[in-house]
């Protein structure tokens, strides 16, 4: 008897990444090796936050010893927060940030872009959300003006893929065989991150004072 495998499904996720106060002059920098991980950004912004919006934001870490510290750190100038998304997103940022410690990341985790942005364990460079419940709360923390959809999977996420995935990919195939880069693989990521028909919608309108 023929056992029936269930069919393939894509899941998708979305992840905060929040690039904090003292490494803010990178945001360039690390927005590049974001979209080269296989990443796209789907929010962005530039804020600062208050102290008693920083405490909400770590509400979960209040009580521990280095919690007024965090506060007046995160809230000491501007921070970047942008909304990720690709196939396990929580857990592939949270790989990339490597530990939270980055005295411990420059370590054990020496490509990580804490070890390469951070200094200590406060001033680690990068936030990543937690899980996937932890990264819906906090996507509404800092894009309260966002309405978080579910996310397609099954039929929908086939007709998805068949609509705007798949056309973009035989474009950028048939590129690729026309121009035999050196480097394949680099040249079709960089023309794919050029033609992507989903550009991320970038906020520019300055550092904000308040958020609400």
């Amino acid at each position: 008897m023929q056992m029936l495998m269930p069919e393939p499904q894509i899941f998708v996720e979305r992840t905060l990444a929040v690039i904090k106060p003292d490494v803010v002059h990178k945001e360039e920098e690390i927005e590049d090796i974001i979209l080269r991980s296989g990443f796209m950004i789907l929010q962005k912004r530039k804020l600062q936050l208050s102290p008693e919006q920083c405490s909400n934001f770590y509400a979960d870490q209040y009580g521990k010893m280095f919690f007024p510290n965090l506060t007046a750190y995160m809230s000491s100038g501007p921070i970047v927060a942008m909304v990720l998304a690709r196939y396990h997103a929580v857990s592939y940022w949270k790989e990339l940030l490597g530990p939270s410690n980055s005295i411990r990341a420059k370590r054990t985790h020496p490509h990580s872009l804490r070890a390469i942005y951070g200094t200590d364990d406060l001033r680690n460079g990068l936030h990543g959300s937690r899980s996937i419940s932890t990264a819906e709360r906090e996507i509404r923390f800092m894009f309260p003006e966002v309405i978080v959809e579910p996310i397609p999977t099954g039929q929908r996420a086939r007709d998805y893929l068949n609509l705007y995935v798949k056309p973009t990919l035989l474009a950028g195939l048939t590129a690729l065989c026309k121009e035999k880069p050196a480097d394949p693989m680099i040249w079709l990521a960089d023309w794919l991150i050029e033609h992507n028909p989903n550009k991320p919608r970038l906020q520019h309108h300055g550092t904000e004072k308040k958020h609400q």
